[in-house]
């Protein structure tokens, strides 16, 4: 019979204790999350900004931290991070330099070079670091992934279409969106992306807020991406085409449909695939505490934030190439 302190003590040795940085949106349903896990003492959020704070202790219950410094001395094992992606860098490293395990909001940082910095420095720690592309958890990407295994894929064409966001950030829509899907046609073809051919355009904003980008993988998939912020409501639909079957998934409805058993009459069998109920944030989390747990390998490591982020940048930057040769004047003939 096992004796009720030798219980606590197992209980006690199992339980993480947790820290968020950031307060805002995505921060704050961070520490909700959290807060409900079990085997997870929530330490509390850190935000320099005061209404943050106090929004969070009456959402939350948490305690709260003006800075990291702060929190840090308070003692946690892991943090997640969803400071504005800025920010991600310093804080990342500041939390490494502990020992704390941490989970980046995507993207992984601002720059490609900041994402390996990140990378190297965890793996120098000997400390788990996991991003967080949250749509991998969506329960109807899911069972996509499922669907889709062993297929032979021949495209993948996703959507992710909005209004303009009530606060505008420093990043434009492909950073902000197409980031999602960037690493989700990475993790479908379970391929990197060797061609970029992005068209950008900024109608409203001063960044990009429409962008359609094309792609191919090293495995031979054409996928395509339509984003932008001038949709009047939200849609986020993804298809995958495979020599076998026409997957079809909305990801805000979690309907996900199969067509398959395709003839030469035209006709074709249609099935309606079951998909979970969970909520992705929560099964992010609990998957990145897992990793720090078993410090097995993360659902989303690294390497695959730094790989997405550089692609998604890739998809920035060609434009302006483009616009550069364009412009160059052409060489003078040479008489004689």
């Amino acid at each position: 019979m096992v004796s009720k302190e030798t219980s606590a003590a197992k209980d006690a040795v199992h339980t993480l204790r947790v820290g968020v940085v950031g307060a805002g949106v995505m921060g704050t349903n961070h520490g909700r999350v959290l807060a409900g896990l079990p085997g997870i003492e929530m330490v509390g959020i850190v935000d320099p900004m005061l209404e943050h704070r106090t929004r969070a202790e009456k959402l939350i219950g948490c305690k709260t931290f003006a800075d990291l410094d702060a929190m840090l001395a308070a003692g946690v094992d892991a943090v997640t991070i969803a400071a504005p992606t800025h920010l991600h860098h310093e804080v990342a490293l500041a939390c490494i330099a502990k020992g704390i395990h941490v989970l980046v909001e995507k993207p992984i940082a601002s720059t490609v070079e900041e994402g390996r910095e990140i990378v190297d420095a965890a793996q120098k720690a000997g400390v788990t670091l996991m991003i967080g592309h949250v749509e991998r958890f969506n329960p109807a990407v899911a069972t996509i992934k499922k669907a889709i295994e062993g297929e032979d894929i021949l495209s993948i064409g996703i959507t992710r279409v909005g209004p303009f966001p009530p606060r505008m950030s420093n990043v434009g829509v492909v950073i902000d969106l197409a980031v999602h899907d960037i690493d989700l046609i990475r993790w479908f073809t379970e391929s990197d992306i060797v061609e970029v051919q992005p068209q950008l355009a900024s109608a409203v904003a001063e960044r990009e807020d429409i962008a359609l980008l094309q792609f191919r993988t090293a495995s031979g998939v054409l996928a395509h991406i339509n984003t932008n912020w001038l949709t009047p409501f939200k849609a986020r639909t993804v298809t995958v085409a495979t020599r076998g079957k026409y997957v079809m998934g909305d990801l805000l409805t979690r309907q996900v449909t199969e067509c398959f058993g395709f003839k030469t009459d035209g006709s074709y069998s249609m099935r309606h695939l079951p998909v979970g109920q969970d909520e992705p944030l929560r099964a992010e989390l609990m998957a990145f505490l897992d990793a720090v747990r078993t410090g097995g390998v993360p659902a989303v490591t690294g390497e695959e934030g730094v790989a997405s982020l550089e692609i998604a940048i890739q998809c920035l930057e060609a434009p302006k190439k483009r616009a550069a040769t364009a412009t160059r004047p052409a060489p003078r003939k040479v008489v004689g």
